[in-house]
């Protein structure tokens, strides 16, 4: 019999668990990885030229911002979207070792937050806790998305990067890019899957407490705890 187990704890973990997988896909996908120096009518960048003021381009892992260069058909001010057509396209090698790490933990951050929907039901599977497997899971994804943050800015000395943050940036130096908001999104992310690691073991305390089990025992089938 399916015993529906809702505690503080475990909500607050099954929480944390959704939004630190959702704040690492979109950051993934965002092209504010990298703010590029203003452009300007008549500027160096291609797509920008023409123009009407200064506009800060910015470029993400395998996506980018630039100003509308004047296409009538498409009347928003800025346009975005991928620069890669393909995966052998991102503009550096360490951005690809970046993407397939990154793209690797929030598989499993993805796929931990949909277990976790079910935590409520499902306590254990083949006599082990969800919450400490889900828990060893999203460590291991945590490993994963601190090594793409760590090879990503090795690849700011692409001519990619270059283009945008001038001739200064080198790996490991931005040059006259600013980091954007997806930069700093998936380094908090990176810091709560490891909090939510360690407090998956405070969701499996709660929902196998001695208060859970006398409820167990007294036939209740949806129990709730603070």
């Amino acid at each position: 019999m399916c015993h529906v187990i809702v505690t503080c704890r475990s909500m607050l973990w099954t929480l944390l668990s959704i939004v630190v997988a959702f704040a690492e896909l979109i950051a993934f996908m965002s092209a504010d990885w990298l703010i590029g120096k203003a452009k300007t009518a008549g500027s160096a960048e291609p797509a920008e030229q023409g123009s009407p003021g200064p506009h800060h381009p910015t470029l993400g892992i395998y996506a980018r911002c630039i100003r509308n260069p004047g296409v009538q058909h498409v009347p928003r001010e800025t346009l975005c979207g991928p620069y890669a057509e393909s995966f052998g396209e991102i503009a550096s090698g360490f951005w690809q070792a970046t993407a397939i790490f990154l793209a690797t933990g929030i598989f499993i951050l993805c796929t931990v937050a949909l277990v976790s929907v079910f935590t409520m039901c499902v306590q254990s599977i083949m006599k082990k806790s969800i919450f400490n497997v889900c828990g060893l899971l999203q460590g291991i994804a945590g490993l994963f998305l601190i090594l793409g943050l760590i090879l990503y800015p090795a690849g700011w000395g692409c001519q990619k990067a270059i283009s945008y943050c001038g001739h200064y940036a080198s790996a490991y130096k931005p040059g006259d890019c600013s980091l954007g908001w997806a930069f700093y999104t998936a380094i908090g992310g990176t810091v709560l899957t490891f909090i939510c690691a360690v407090f998956s073991a405070q969701a499996e305390i709660a929902t196998s407490s001695d208060k859970v089990q006398e409820e167990i025992e007294e036939g209740k089938n949806l129990i709730c705890l603070l």
